[in-house]
């Protein structure tokens, strides 16, 4: 046996070792790796990279949009100076703030439908698109409904309420105290269908035992709901809550066909004010320091959910 293993060792000793890839052949790998990253590439530098620096860079300038690079002119922290004491975007920053309310609401709501859905209801799959249709709509067409729905006295939503005894029933998006109130309520309706599309997948992962268990030992449907629904999903809720304050920071068209920012600036949130410093008043470095705010605004925010998850997620 010992002489035959030495036999078999010395054999493998003499085999060549593989030789590696020709230059030729390697060089082919790296030409196609590119042609297939290349439209890609190309896409993501010109339309978000080079995007993202230049807003960067003409931050700390005074640049009018129509004049070239040439004419920026370097002028440090004055934009940032200048923006936190701009009373205005003050404003559009708690009007901001005030629409994360929206976020929580729509999240018990879908979470409540969803389970109500996954557990007592038949026809699934139509429910689903009942609520996913606002979602996947077009939010010009549902802004421009709801402004008819809205209308403070030819709307049907007043003219019911009117009808039902009620003399003066609010202005809606023309009043100061609900305007901002009616764009959260769009806000909830459209976002609801797409978070329970997430909830129904996230609940159907939860295992049938503890329901049952619980059923056994008397637990009621609150208590289920309460002690096994919401801690066994809290993950999808971490991930629906993370990615709702970022899109609530990024709502521009709902409100620029609604409202327009008004009435007295009551619905104008930071993007819609961006818009209009760069697009109308042509200030495109005043402009680009309120998105270099809001992005950095949006990055705390959302480290401080991650450090906060921890005690209250369970994976």
């Amino acid at each position: 046996m010992n002489s035959e293993m030495k036999a078999q060792s010395k054999k493998l000793l003499r085999k060549k070792p593989q030789t590696s890839k020709s230059p030729l052949n390697s060089w082919r790998d790296a030409v196609a790796g590119w042609v297939f990253i290349g439209p890609m590439f190309i896409g993501t530098s010109i339309l978000v990279i080079f995007p993202i620096l230049s807003s960067l860079t003409l931050s700390f300038t005074n640049w009018n949009i129509v004049a070239g690079y040439e004419n920026a002119e370097f002028i440090g922290l004055d934009n940032f100076v200048a923006l936190f004491n701009d009373p205005l975007f003050i404003k559009s920053l708690g009007n901001n703030f005030l629409l994360l309310l929206a976020i929580p609401i729509t999240l018990f709501i879908s979470l409540t439908l969803a389970t109500i859905i996954n557990k007592y209801i038949y026809f699934k799959d139509f429910f689903k698109v009942i609520f996913f249709m606002p979602f996947i709509s077009s939010i010009v067409a549902v802004a421009v409904v709801f402004r008819v729905l809205f209308h403070p006295t030819q709307g049907p939503i007043n003219q019911l309420l009117m009808t039902l005894g009620i003399d003066n029933p609010p202005g809606w998006i023309a009043d100061i105290s609900f305007a901002l109130p009616s764009v959260m309520l769009i806000m909830i309706w459209t976002g609801i269908g797409f978070n329970l599309i997430i909830y129904l997948a996230g609940l159907q992962s939860i295992p049938k035992e503890l329901y049952e268990a619980a059923q056994i030992d008397g637990a009621s449907a609150w208590y289920q709901y309460k002690k096994i629904t919401i801690p066994l999903v809290s993950p999808t809720t971490f991930l629906l809550f993370v990615t709702g304050i970022i899109s609530s920071f990024k709502i521009f068209d709902l409100i620029i066909v609604l409202t327009g920012g008004g009435p007295a600036n009551s619905t104008k949130v930071p993007v819609v004010y961006l818009y209009e410093k760069a697009f109308l008043d042509l200030r495109a470095g005043y402009a680009s320091s309120i998105s270099l705010v809001i992005f950095v605004i949006i990055l705390i925010i959302t480290y401080l959910q991650f450090k906060g998850q921890k005690k209250w997620v369970n994976y």
